[in-house]
């Protein structure tokens, strides 16, 4: 391929970074269904907050560039815009329904929306998180029924996992070892070629699509058994009356202690890709033991931290039905507006079983897509006189280091410290 032309399908706070940085480079067309989302980017606006408006604007342009073969990204809702690329990149969402079944829905729309479009000689490259054969057995399929068109002859694949971090400000996408495979060898280079013009950190050519999908689903996997197992910890010296915060601190001063710390499990990646696996291996007929142990430890602390603060109020003679309580935080990790999967909700739920009423306060989110998505109403200002029974920080948004608490303390309310930021002395307990 002499010229590259790239479409990105979907862009979400995985697809939007890459289609900014691969604008810097080749005519990149950008494709979302949501068109509001699509009139925000065309005005340099970006609701996820992981491309800056002066980045973004600097590579928007007004017109399609793929006819033009000037470097550059238009944003686009329209699928005929994307018809002329060559190099078409997939990253949208992959869920899990109610049931933590893997729901390939969007990856199959796209699939059929790629289909649609392609022509002899494209290749599409999967970024979106899936178990390993996803790419070959389940898209490529629909791609050869929309577009007519048979894999490995009239077009090529491959799996470069997507490694963003929402929030994180330092390591961004050109920042982060891209892992890059292809449908053949060829193709494979090909493939890595590309990233590799633009992914200053380098890439890692895998053996194989599979390869390169199975790398990224136990990424997250092994993270979410790390943290199952630092959470059981956290049960554990709390029956005990042992701070966990210090024992962890203790023995992470040997060299080789990992450093993970207890807390809510939720995301798009680390609460979601373990089920995506564990699909995978019980349909080759093993039943995964370790991964399913952690994911249901990891869900079940919003209910433990809930259960938990019950028993401080009652501890402190105050009354539990009818009582009113503060949680500082929604979204599901700090400094990050992502409400996708947020375990803090659990936290929520389970103390409204109790009768109690929660306030929930966090400049991050949105109030619309917060009752949209979990029909909870978000507070817009912080009263400080309110009297509530406890206040949970539930999300270490640094906004929250500038609270006074103690105003709160002094006023009568429990603090409980789920991520372990405030000082000791400051709070009646932390995970």
């Amino acid at each position: 391929m002499t010229s590259i032309r790239i479409a990105v399908i979907g862009l979400g706070y995985v697809g939007l970074p890459l289609a900014r940085l691969f604008a810097t480079k080749y005519p990149v067309v950008g494709f979302d269904l949501n068109q509001q989302r699509v009139d925000e980017l065309i005005h340099g606006i970006d609701q996820t907050l992981e491309v800056e408006k002066s980045v973004l604007e600097s590579v928007l342009v007004p017109d399609n560039p793929i006819k033009s073969g000037l470097n550059g990204l238009y944003c686009s809702f329209r699928s005929e815009d994307i018809k002329e690329c060559n190099f078409y990149i997939v990253t949208v969402p992959t869920p899990v329904d109610k049931n933590n079944r893997p729901d390939l829905s969007p990856l199959l729309k796209a699939s059929k929306t790629v289909g649609d479009v392609i022509s002899k000689g494209d290749i599409i490259v999967y970024e979106s998180t899936v178990f390993p054969g996803a790419t070959e057995d389940d898209c490529i399929p629909v791609i050869e029924r929309f577009s007519g068109l048979k894999y490995n002859s009239d077009f090529f694949a491959g799996y470069s996992p997507e490694r963003i971090n929402p929030g994180d400000k330092e390591h961004t996408v050109e920042k982060i070892l891209k892992i890059t495979s292809g449908s053949n060898a060829e193709i494979a280079e090909v493939i890595d070629k590309v990233y590799k013009s633009v992914i200053e950190a380098g890439t890692f050519k895998a053996s194989s699509i599979r390869v390169a999908e199975a790398a990224k689903v136990i990424e997250n996997s092994q993270r979410d058994i790390n943290i199952a197992f630092v959470n059981e910890l956290a049960k554990i010296f709390n029956a005990m009356n042992i701070d966990t915060q210090d024992v962890l601190e203790a023995a992470g001063t040997k060299w080789n202690f990992l450093a993970f710390k207890p807390g809510l499990v939720g995301g798009h990646c680390i609460g979601v890709d373990p089920y995506y696996l564990a699909q995978k291996s019980q349909e080759a007929g093993y039943h995964p033991e370790i991964i399913l142990a952690g994911r249901r430890l990891n869900d079940s602390m919003g209910k433990y931290i809930a259960a938990e603060v019950v028993k401080l109020m009652i501890k402190n003679e105050k009354p539990v039905k009818k009582s009113k309580v503060l949680m500082l935080g929604i979204t599901f990790k700090e400094n990050c507006p992502d409400i996708r999967n947020t375990k803090a909700t659990d936290i929520y739920h389970e103390l409204i079983s109790f009768g109690i009423s929660v306030d929930v306060y966090d400049p991050w989110a949105s109030a619309e897509e917060v009752n949209k998505e979990y029909g909870i109403s978000i507070i817009s200002k912080l009263i400080e006189s309110v009297n509530y029974s406890a206040v949970i920080l539930a999300v270490a948004h640094k906004e929250f280091h500038e609270i006074n608490l103690q105003a709160f303390k002094d006023n009568g309310s429990i603090l409980y410290d789920v991520k372990g930021i405030l000082p000791r002395e400051l709070v009646h307990a932390r995970l």
